[in-house]
Protein backbone atom coordinates (compact mmCIF):
# COMPACT_ATOMS: atom_id res chain seq x y z
CA UNK A 1 0.00 0.00 0.00
CA UNK A 2 1.94 3.27 -1.36
CA UNK A 3 1.20 6.92 0.71
CA UNK A 4 -1.74 7.52 -1.26
CA UNK A 5 -3.60 4.97 -0.53
CA UNK A 6 -3.75 5.90 3.30
CA UNK A 7 -5.72 8.96 2.51
CA UNK A 8 -9.43 8.60 2.82
CA UNK A 9 -10.45 10.53 -0.23
CA UNK A 10 -14.07 11.86 -0.53
CA UNK A 11 -16.89 10.78 -2.84
CA UNK A 12 -15.23 13.44 -5.81
CA UNK A 13 -11.87 11.86 -5.14
CA UNK A 14 -10.56 15.14 -3.23
CA UNK A 15 -9.19 16.02 0.01
CA UNK A 16 -9.35 19.15 2.08
CA UNK A 17 -6.38 20.97 2.39
CA UNK A 18 -5.00 24.19 4.74
CA UNK A 19 -2.68 25.72 4.18
CA UNK A 20 -0.33 27.17 7.01
CA UNK A 21 2.93 29.49 7.33
CA UNK A 22 5.84 27.73 8.21
CA UNK A 23 7.16 30.40 10.36
CA UNK A 24 4.46 31.95 11.90
CA UNK A 25 1.58 29.51 11.85
CA UNK A 26 -0.96 31.83 10.17
CA UNK A 27 -3.60 29.63 8.50
CA UNK A 28 -3.40 30.92 5.10
CA UNK A 29 -6.23 29.26 3.08
CA UNK A 30 -8.34 26.34 2.29
CA UNK A 31 -8.20 24.38 -0.78
CA UNK A 32 -8.94 20.81 -2.23
CA UNK A 33 -6.17 18.30 -3.67
CA UNK A 34 -7.39 15.36 -6.02
CA UNK A 35 -4.52 12.45 -6.02
CA UNK A 36 -2.45 13.84 -9.39
CA UNK A 37 -1.95 17.07 -7.59
CA UNK A 38 -0.88 15.82 -4.18
CA UNK A 39 1.61 13.75 -5.93
CA UNK A 40 2.73 16.89 -7.97
CA UNK A 41 2.95 19.35 -4.78
CA UNK A 42 5.11 15.91 -3.57
CA UNK A 43 7.37 15.60 -6.38
CA UNK A 44 7.38 19.60 -7.12
CA UNK A 45 7.54 21.02 -4.04
CA UNK A 46 5.27 23.88 -5.01
CA UNK A 47 1.43 23.63 -4.31
CA UNK A 48 -1.12 22.38 -6.89
CA UNK A 49 -4.19 22.32 -5.91
CA UNK A 50 -7.70 21.27 -7.96
CA UNK A 51 -9.77 23.55 -8.64
CA UNK A 52 -13.30 22.60 -8.12
CA UNK A 53 -14.83 25.81 -10.03
CA UNK A 54 -12.23 25.24 -13.09
CA UNK A 55 -12.45 20.93 -12.89
CA UNK A 56 -8.42 21.29 -13.79
CA UNK A 57 -5.11 21.16 -11.56
CA UNK A 58 -4.22 24.91 -10.31
CA UNK A 59 -0.82 25.58 -9.29
CA UNK A 60 -1.42 27.93 -6.40
CA UNK A 61 0.24 31.14 -8.32
CA UNK A 62 0.32 30.61 -11.55
CA UNK A 63 -1.23 34.05 -12.25
CA UNK A 64 -0.37 35.83 -9.26
CA UNK A 65 3.27 35.07 -9.09
CA UNK A 66 2.19 34.04 -5.20
CA UNK A 67 3.62 30.23 -5.08
CA UNK A 68 3.56 28.35 -2.28
CA UNK A 69 6.92 26.55 -1.21
CA UNK A 70 5.70 23.31 0.25
CA UNK A 71 7.69 22.80 3.82
CA UNK A 72 5.77 19.99 4.87
CA UNK A 73 2.70 17.55 4.20
CA UNK A 74 0.70 16.50 7.16
CA UNK A 75 -2.09 14.15 7.41
CA UNK A 76 -4.74 14.30 10.25
CA UNK A 77 -5.60 11.54 12.36
CA UNK A 78 -8.60 10.23 10.47
CA UNK A 79 -6.55 10.52 7.32
CA UNK A 80 -9.15 13.15 5.91
CA UNK A 81 -7.57 16.30 5.47
CA UNK A 82 -4.59 17.72 5.40
CA UNK A 83 -1.98 20.53 6.12
CA UNK A 84 0.71 21.85 4.31
CA UNK A 85 3.30 24.02 5.53
CA UNK A 86 4.48 26.37 3.13
CA UNK A 87 6.45 29.65 2.69
CA UNK A 88 3.93 31.92 1.10
CA UNK A 89 6.16 33.72 -1.79
CA UNK A 90 5.30 37.31 -2.10
CA UNK A 91 3.23 37.05 1.28
CA UNK A 92 -0.35 37.42 -0.76
CA UNK A 93 -2.45 33.66 -0.62
CA UNK A 94 -5.28 35.38 -0.98
CA UNK A 95 -7.40 36.02 -4.28
CA UNK A 96 -8.44 39.57 -2.73
CA UNK A 97 -4.98 40.35 -2.36
CA UNK A 98 -4.42 39.86 1.49
CA UNK A 99 -2.32 37.84 3.42
CA UNK A 100 -4.65 35.29 3.97
CA UNK A 101 -8.24 34.26 3.08
CA UNK A 102 -9.06 34.56 6.52
CA UNK A 103 -9.69 38.11 6.93
CA UNK A 104 -12.89 38.65 8.59
CA UNK A 105 -13.65 38.45 12.30
CA UNK A 106 -16.99 37.93 13.96
CA UNK A 107 -17.35 40.59 16.33
CA UNK A 108 -20.57 42.62 17.51
CA UNK A 109 -22.87 40.00 15.75
CA UNK A 110 -20.88 41.36 11.81
CA UNK A 111 -18.07 40.14 10.50
CA UNK A 112 -14.99 42.88 10.63
CA UNK A 113 -12.05 43.03 8.14
CA UNK A 114 -9.25 42.13 9.68
CA UNK A 115 -6.58 42.15 7.36
CA UNK A 116 -5.52 45.06 4.73
CA UNK A 117 -5.33 44.03 1.01
CA UNK A 118 -1.64 44.02 0.40
CA UNK A 119 -1.55 43.93 -3.36
CA UNK A 120 -4.30 44.85 -6.22
CA UNK A 121 -5.74 41.63 -7.61
CA UNK A 122 -5.88 44.02 -10.59
CA UNK A 123 -2.35 43.63 -10.94
CA UNK A 124 -1.98 39.86 -10.13
CA UNK A 125 -4.39 38.67 -12.02
CA UNK A 126 -4.26 41.19 -14.93
CA UNK A 127 -8.13 42.36 -14.40
CA UNK A 128 -9.80 39.57 -13.21
CA UNK A 129 -10.43 38.71 -9.89
CA UNK A 130 -9.40 35.50 -8.75
CA UNK A 131 -6.74 32.76 -9.21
Amino acid sequence: MGWLDEISWNADGLIPVIAQDATDGRVLMMAWMSRGTLETTQSTGEAVYWSRSRQRPWHKGESSGNVQRVRDIVLDCDGDTLVLLVEQVGGVACHTGRRSCFYRTLADSGWQVTDTVQRDPAEMYGGTTHE
